[in-house]
């Protein structure tokens, strides 16, 4: 026979309320014979420490129920399961040029000192956005873009394979080398969206800005609900490849951002910040169903620790009535003056 984790966590609270509640009536009926020499006359403590044996009966089963829950139930990672019909999108243009492959993205590298790879940072940037998606109802498409707009990824659950393309994999080689025309295919790849329900997608443009089509944008799809432009690599100092200064141009993708009616931010040594990201409806982070037991535990837990701390310093402080402690106080400050004369 199988009990339940429940089951045994309650047996546990129940079993240590049971010793608990024994050992405060050994504890009352032992410290009755001096109550007159700690509260007084009266022999009866403040008002609301009379409660601290329940208190602490209680906290100490909370205690229990709690630690026997987060030993017996594991800890569990949700296996979702793609649903057939995505109700959202996210369609992600990476630009695939060479330059995305220089290294001057990022904070220096405080094993080697050296900086990253604009890709490399593209990713680790990326990552807070794909931590956010729900993979059961959203699908990720990501098309590279440089001298033509080309689906590598279409409509994948899989984040992880997301992911791969920005390990410093070379993309730009599955395209006709030639000057980055960032703008004409963007243009080509956001066309894709047309297929999907209005409202439903989200665009990421992860780009350096190198390049000097400034082709206008064409209409944007009703599907693309926000648009995130995430620049990269440093804007104050070039870096040269194929004979030329490269650099974030920072200006070409916040003009970008507006055509596309959304966002630029620069990624290179900052990350997205929440509020940011609260702001893209698409990518919201779902609200738990409920609380699971293993988190009622931790709460159960933290609760009874932190009550039954704080009750031996208040009760040294406030658990003597308030006339009783002024009478002790009295009495004792002639005899501490009388001991030290005698002295």
């Amino acid at each position: 026979m199988v009990i339940s984790p429940l089951v045994t966590a309650i047996l546990a609270a129940l079993s240590c309320i049971a010793i608990v509640a024994i050992a405060e009536w050994l504890h009352a009926a032992r410290t009755h014979r001096v109550a007159k020499l700690a509260f007084g006359a009266t022999g009866r403590p403040a008002a609301w420490a009379r409660l601290v044996p329940l208190i602490r009966v209680t906290t100490m089963g909370l205690i229990a129920w709690g630690l026997a829950i987060l030993f017996c139930e594991p800890p569990r990672v949700a296996d979702v399961q793609p649903s057939p019909e995505a109700s959202k999108h996210v369609l992600v243009c990476l630009d695939s040029s060479p330059s995305m492959f220089l290294e001057d993205a990022g904070l220096r590298q405080p094993d080697n000192n050296e900086l990253q790879q604009r890709m490399v940072r593209g990713g680790e940037v990326i990552q807070a956005v794909l931590d956010r998606l729900d993979g059961e109802n959203t699908r990720i498409t990501v098309f590279g873009v440089y001298t033509k707009a080309v689906p590598i990824v279409e409509e994948t659950f899989d984040k992880a394979v997301v992911q791969n393309l920005f390990d410093g994999l070379p993309v730009y080689t599955a395209f006709a080398p030639g000057p980055t025309q960032l703008s004409s295919t963007i243009s080509d790849a956001i066309e894709y969206a047309r297929r999907w329900p209005d409202g439903s997608a989200l665009l990421l443009v992860v780009s350096d800005g190198d390049s000097t089509d400034k082709t206008p944008i064409r209409a944007v799809p009703k599907a693309i609900a926000d648009t995130l432009v995430i620049g990269l690599g440093q804007t104050s100092q070039a870096t040269t490849i194929a004979g030329h200064a490269s650099r974030q141009d920072a200006e070409s993708l916040r003009a970008l951002a507006s055509q596309l009616r959304g966002t630029y931010f620069d990624a290179n040594i900052r990350h997205l910040p929440s509020e940011l990201l609260s702001r893209l409806s698409i990518i919201q982070p779902r609200v738990a169903d409920g609380v699971g037991l293993r988190e009622a535990a931790v709460v159960a837990v933290c609760f009874g620790a932190t009550l039954l701390s704080i009750l031996l310093p208040t009760l040294s402080l406030l658990g003597a009535p308030r006339r009783e402690s002024a009478a002790v106080h009295s009495m004792q400050s002639p005899l501490a003056a009388h001991s030290g004369e005698l002295v």
